[in-house]
Parts: C-alpha cells; structure tokens; sequence
C-alpha cells in the first residue's frame, strides 16, 4: 500500500522504431518517490537500467520529465511493451560450394565447434575461436582445448588489441575475455547491428549492416560516425593514422579523430572482408580477387585473382605471402606481388577468417571448424603430390571451464573482497564526475587524472578495488590486467 505521503509509481514506456533496418529501441523511465530508473535497449531485449536518486520526490520528476521530453524530440513516442517484435538479427549470408582444387591442404588437426564460426585469432600462447552459437573457445597451438565463453548471443568476430580479446557480439555488446571475469566492454547503440570490429588503443570501430561506421572511446563514450557508400560493411581495420572501411562500393580511409576522409577507392565487387599490414590494406572481394592498398592514399598496388568470390584474406608477417579463402571451399597461396603459388581444398567448408602464424594457416569455416593447416613449403609440396597428414579430430574435455559474463545484478557478488590491498597490488576508486561514473587510480605512482577501463557492472561510487597491474594506453587511460578485488 502507498502510504499517503508517498506519491505512486509511474511508467513511462516509448520506443523508437524504423523501417529499412534503422533503429528499433525502446526507453523506459520508472519514477517512484526519490528514484527514477530508465531502461534502454534493443526492442524485444532486457536492456540495461541505470538508476539515479534525488532529494526531492519534485526533483525526481522534473529530472524523469526532463528524460522524457529529450527522446520525444528525437522521435520516440509511448508504446505498449510487447507490440512490437524484436528486429532479426542478419546473419552473414555464405554459401560453399566442393572445391575445384586439385589437392587438399594438409590438415594438423580440426575442432569443430558446433555451429558456423566467424571469429578467430591466434597469439603468442592461444587460439581463440567464436561461434554463432555464441560459443568462444581457447586451444593451444596444439589443438587442446584450455576454456569456454558462453556469450549471450551469437559472436560475429574477435579482435585483440596487444593482450586484450574482444568478442562482437549480436546482443549489441562487445565483451572483454582478457581477465577472469569477462565483461561487456562496450555497449553499442541500440539499432546498430555488427558486422565487423577492429579496436587500436581502446578505440573501438564497429562496421554494419546499414554501412556506416561507429567510433567509441574507451569509457564506452561515442565519439564519432560516418555513412560510407555502399551497405553490408564488412571490413574495418584501424591503426593510429586512419581507419578503413569496407562496403558494398569499395574502401574508405577515414581521419582517425573523425575529421574527414582521408580518400576513397572503388573495389571491383563488396567487400567481404579486410585485413591489414604496417603500410597496407587488404580488401577481398565478392569479384573473386583481394586487393593490396596503399595506406597512404588508396591506390591499388596489387590483385590476388581467385577462382570464386572470397570470403576471407590474411597475410604473413609484412605481407610476403598473402593467403585467401574463397566460396568453394578452397584457400590460396600468393606471392607478394600477386603470383599464385597454390590453391588447396579445405577439406571441409568455406573459410570466413583466417590467421597465419608460425607456417600455419588457420582456419575457420561455413562447417563450424577450427582447422590447422601445415602451411609449411615441404607439407604443401607433399600435398600437392596427394601426400597429406591423417586429420586428428579434436574433442573437448568433460570437465572443460566454462566462463559467462556476469549481469549487473550478479557482477559484484562475483568480485571477491580483501580486507586491504596485497603488497605490490593497485588500489583504484570508482568516483562521480558529471553524472558519470569514472574509475581512477589511488596507489602512488600512476596518472591520477587518467580514467581506468573498468567493468561497468560493478562500479559503485565511493567504493575502491585492487586491481594486479595497470598498462597506459596511448590515449591518456589505463586498462586493468588481471584479477579485480574490491577493498573493503
């Protein structure tokens, strides 16, 4: 019962929905006495709450109200929850024909997943794989799987920035698997639906389907956009100079601080996905070719001519070798200047990324497949003779770890607490800076005006945590490394 000098809960439902794949959100604000709640997110999704108190039930609905009029003005209207669906989720559309090659690539070994894999990178000590089912695993260069991820929702691609993993996810969120906590990092905008990712320095760019380009901070904070040409963008890489785009019309260089384009260059046939080297891009093409681009001002510098339309593309260290992976289930080998060296079966699927590493050629496929291919001149030789390796089939481990993002409501009663901070660890403090919450550094010693990368789901102002070490970025902030404790 609402006693009688307590006003009533009120609900404020709208939603912001357009045709031809735009936005389709909603915004809810809850006022109850001192407190207002807003719920935001994708129509047909849990969103995410923020909740803010007042001193004055007065000021708690003039602050609602304020929320209000903001979303009325840019084209939200009252809604009934529940009248409209949730907009699908686009899928990559690929198909994969046999092979015409010849020969089949040596396979090490093959892990299927268990559902069509987009997302791949191979560092120093690991593999990382990521699947539509919103599945990501580990496995050392071996093939043993180590861990498990189990995402919301489907993962569209990895990307690694030095030690940090991030995974893209379909729900809209792009998640940190760097720590033992794995969170969501960023949280794009509600009606963007990902495509690809490329992330520099805690920058992040995010590629869609509309074929426009996202650019967001490290405080998960938008920083700029642009509409390329085309649609179905692909492609995007970034370093400190530019990032570049890929989509239905060709690649775009833009100013890496947003202030312009840097130049354009039309492709022959979509992009359909890029990589890139210290002084080039690599776009491939649905016209059966990759294409080497000159950083510096677009200009064609060479032509990788396939047999089908390709998929995926990838290079060895400083593009000596360049490697691409088409629609009928076969990769290829190139010289640097463009002369094909070979063309293999995968032995099962379309390749839709690939790294190199080490004289191996990783693969993941239309099948769902992580495969391992001896990319080695005596294996391929062999190959091409009919000679390969007996595929060794991985298989996971019965009591394989499985890790989960926690949720806003779970995050804190997952971090453990310590009394006061171990010797040689790092005290940071979650503070209030303009209606926003920040992260900041309390030990002697680091730039105490820098603002720390940190889970959002479990920054508490006033509330200080250890953290086992800090690494500057080059943008003026610091990313944490390994576990988080809060101090009690």
């Amino acid at each position: 019962m609402v006693g009688p000098n307590v006003p009533p809960m009120t609900t404020t439902y709208l939603e912001l929905s357009q045709d031809g794949g735009g936005a389709h959100k909603f915004y809810e604000v809850t006022v109850e006495g001192l407190d207002v709640s807003v719920r935001y997110g994708r129509i047909g999704a849990a969103g995410q709450t923020q909740r803010s108190s007042f001193a004055t039930a007065d000021k708690a609905r003039a602050a609602a109200a304020k929320k209000i009029g903001e979303k009325v003005r840019k084209g939200y209207a009252p809604a009934v929850p529940g009248g409209r669906a949730a907009r699908a989720v686009t899928r990559r559309a690929v198909g994969s024909a046999p092979s015409t090659a010849r020969a089949v690539a040596p396979v090490l070994w093959r892990f299927r997943t268990g559902s069509a894999a987009f997302g791949i990178h191979v560092d120093e000590q690991r593999i990382w794989v990521g699947n539509q089912a919103g599945d990501v695993f580990t496995l050392d260069h071996g093939g043993e799987v180590l861990a498990r991820f189990g995402l919301p929702d489907g993962v569209k691609c990895l990307v690694a920035d030095d030690f940090w993993i991030y995974a893209g996810c379909d729900d809209g969120k792009v998640y940190d698997l760097s720590s033992k906590l794995p969170f969501a990092a960023y949280d794009i905008s509600a009606d963007v639906d990902i495509f690809w990712l490329d992330i520099h320095e805690g920058v992040l760019d995010v590629a869609d389907r509309s074929g426009r380009l996202t650019v967001i901070d490290h405080e998960d904070e938008h920083q700029w956009s642009r509409s390329g040409r085309g649609e179905y963008a692909w492609m995007v890489r970034a370093d400190s100079r530019a990032v570049y785009y890929g989509d239905t019309k060709g690649v775009t260089a833009y100013a890496a601080d947003g202030t312009g384009e840097l130049w354009h260059t039309a492709s022959d046939g979509a992009v359909l996905f890029g990589w890139q080297e210290r002084t080039a891009v690599y776009a491939g093409t649905g016209h059966r070719k990759v294409q080497r681009l000159a950083k510096r001002d677009g200009r064609v510098e060479a032509v990788y001519a396939c047999d089908a339309m390709v998929y995926a593309c990838a290079t060895s260290p400083g593009g000596r070798f360049v490697f691409a992976g088409d629609s009928s289930s076969s990769v290829y080998c190139f010289a640097e200047d463009g002369t094909r060296l070979w063309k293999l079966g995968t032995g099962g699927g379309s390749a839709l990324s690939m790294q190199y590493r080490d004289e191996r050629l990783y693969l993941v496929t239309t099948d769902g497949s992580l495969v391992c291919v001896d990319a080695s001149e005596a294996a391929i030789e062999a190959a091409q003779q009919g000679s390969v390796p007996v595929v060794r089939d991985v298989k996971l481990a019965a009591a394989l770890p499985t890790y989960t993002p926690a949720t806003t409501a779970s995050a804190v009663a997952a971090v453990a607490s310590v009394a006061e901070a171990p010797a040689g660890s790092i005290v940071v403090e979650c503070v209030r800076e303009g209606g926003r919450s920040r992260v900041r550094v309390v030990s002697h010693g680091y730039e105490t005006s820098w603002n720390v990368q940190f889970p959002r789901a479990i920054r508490e102002a006033g509330a200080r945590y250890v953290v086992e070490a800090l690494h500057p970025a080059a943008g003026g902030f610091y990313r944490v490394r390994g576990e988080i404790r809060r101090l009690l």
